[in-house]
């Protein structure tokens, strides 16, 4: 059955008829038609930070196949993210470079792979090993950058984006920051304990952003001098935030967004296997970690956070009622913000557009309803 929808476009500000024919692929088009009341069409979501979804494990020893990543991939599709970054975590560089390899085999499998999967973030091992500014990461597998470790990265992914996420005090990592810059890679600052005049000078080298302020580092920190307000003070850092309201709580989440300006601020999930899953157990890697009712996932018997069980869409309105602001502004901060950040293609910028979601709200402003549109008549299965 053919069916039209009316949406206002939150990007160009104008109404797009969504149409679905009985004939054909679904096709879009601008129009004059009065837009369908609290019916909006939006750019996908861009999440630059993803261990795994729907209980699918990307730092799992065990391979993972197309079926596996597919269904990873429909669950962050369901959730209204159409692109991610594919990370990877603190691990034996050379086993991490077999398993970059590997997955980046299987998205070649298949069309729907190859258009979600957008690059790839290497989070670790060039990470501080010390207490509580190591995370969830094993401190053991941490080592120094060097610019030959950078070339082998770049090696191992062609021309793939690449986002590399580094401590700048570790010995090497001003050095090997210029390296992976001129590689093409983009640098963020995280898991680190760096003093200001380091950040600045991994800054210069070319670093331009901050890998999810407010968590790899401990939860007790002094109170004038710690990384949270280095790197708030520091010019040239576009900072990324979980916006769950767990890891980020909300009057610190707000203080962020006044210290660095809303416009230096982009959105990702940190999730993990748990996401888009029901409340259990679920393995990071070689450690299982706990998902409660909550939604925050810890190590088992323990207060400390392990990543996230966060969906996109959610964190767009967790965000929006922790800031007071409309969902469209958050929004914007989890599709065209990392996106042009990352210098990936922006989202929902197409003449007419070609794909997005169609986000229906409640008359409080809440989610009623998350539905996909694609023109493109491609089978994601």
């Amino acid at each position: 059955m053919s069916r039209v929808v009316i949406a206002q476009h939150i990007l160009a500000r104008r109404p797009v008829r969504l149409e679905w024919a009985a004939d054909g692929p679904p096709r879009a088009s601008w129009t004059s038609d009065n837009p369908e009341p609290s019916t909006c069409f939006a750019p996908g979501l861009v999440d630059l930070q993803v261990n795994g979804f729907s209980g699918i494990d990307f730092q799992s020893e065990q391979p993972i196949t197309t079926e596996g990543l597919l269904h990873a991939c429909e669950g962050l599709r369901e959730a209204g993210c159409l692109r991610f970054l594919l990370t990877l975590i603190t691990d034996d560089w050379d086993r991490l470079l077999e398993r970059l390899r590997h997955l980046r085999t299987v998205r070649a499998t298949h069309p729907a792979l190859t258009r979600m999967v957008a690059g790839w973030h290497v989070e670790g091992p060039f990470l501080s090993d010390r207490p509580g500014f190591h995370g969830a990461h094993d401190p053991s597998l941490m080592r120094d950058p060097s610019p030959e470790l950078i070339g082998a990265l770049r090696r191992a992914l062609g021309t793939d984006p690449v986002l590399l996420t580094l401590a700048p005090e570790r010995k090497g990592a001003v050095e090997s920051i210029g390296a992976a810059v001129a590689l093409g890679m983009r640098v963020s600052l995280g898991h680190t304990d760096a003093s200001s005049e380091c950040l600045a000078a991994a800054v210069a080298a070319g670093a331009t952003g901050f890998t999810h302020l407010g968590n790899g580092c401990p939860q007790l920190l002094d109170r004038h001098d710690n990384v949270l307000w280095r790197a708030l003070d520091q010019p040239g850092l576009t900072i990324g935030l979980i916006p769950d309201g767990f890891h980020v709580p909300p009057t610190p989440f707000r203080v962020m967004h006044r210290a660095a300006g809303s416009d230096r601020v982009f959105y990702v999930t940190d999730a993990m296997s748990a996401a888009g899953a029901p409340p259990g157990r679920y393995p990071l890697k070689d450690q299982m970690l706990e998902v409660g009712m909550d939604q925050i996932v810890r190590r088992p018997g323990s207060a400390q956070f392990a990543g996230s069980a966060l969906r996109p869409v959610e964190g767009v309105f967790r965000a929006a009622a922790m800031l007071g602001e409309s969902w469209r502004q958050s929004w914007l901060r989890f599709s065209r913000s990392p996106a042009e950040w990352m210098k990936l293609p922006s989202p929902g910028t197409a003449e007419p557009p070609q794909e997005g979601c169609i986000v229906t709200t409640a008359p409080d402003g809440s989610l009623q309803s998350l539905e996909i549109f694609e023109s493109s008549s491609t089978d994601r299965r």
